[in-house]
């Protein structure tokens, strides 16, 4: 058992039987009263952010989470994604509620999967910052719809993913994609 006392950002602990991590927390001495220790804290399950206040020197208990490397090997006919271990070569099965950004997903992608240790269970799937898809349709651009640098347009990827790209790209060219704001990075010459 740890208390306040331990906190530090990005510390693992359960909080009403949910798996959270301390985003932000400040100690607290007022003038009167007793001390106590305001925090934020990120639901690792839904991603939330929870506000909440301790009293100082209240026990909590710590949980073991671990990241782990795995890669995407195929959606089955009934939506659940298969993975592999990349070192112990276990393949694990989740559901599309734990996959985020599913859709940008190709098989052999590498992810990063976030687990409770004790309880072997998974709380996220992550996909790196940037991947790489190809544009198997788009519209061609039109002369004199170039004006402005910033026009776009919409791209079918590889995985069925429709994002808006600019109007120089064209179907069969690779592009990068920044997972966490699904937006076009860049293109591979």
């Amino acid at each position: 058992m740890a208390t306040t006392a331990d906190f530090k950002n990005g510390l693992f602990m359960n909080f009403n039987g949910k798996p959270v991590s301390i985003v932000w927390f400040q100690h607290v001495k007022p003038g009167k009263g007793p001390a106590f220790v305001k925090t934020k804290l990120r639901n690792l399950e839904n991603g939330r952010i929870l506000e909440n206040t301790f009293t100082a020197g209240a026990k909590i208990e710590l949980i073991n989470v671990e990241r782990r490397p795995y890669q995407f090997l195929y959606k089955d006919a009934d939506g659940t994604f298969n993975f592999m271990h990349e070192e112990t070569y276990e393949q694990i099965q989740l559901g599309e509620d734990l996959v985020e950004n599913a859709d940008l997903m190709k098989e052999g992608q590498h992810v990063e999967m976030m687990f409770v240790a004790d309880e072997e269970r998974c709380l996220t799937c992550e996909l790196p910052a940037k991947v790489e898809l190809e544009v198997t349709y788009t519209e061609p651009a039109v002369k004199g719809d170039t004006a402005s640098t910033s026009a776009l347009k919409e791209a079918t990827l590889e995985t069925g993913a429709i994002l808006m790209v600019p109007l120089f790209i064209q179907q069969g060219e690779h592009i990068i994609v920044n997972t966490e704001t699904r937006e076009y990075d860049s293109r591979i010459k």
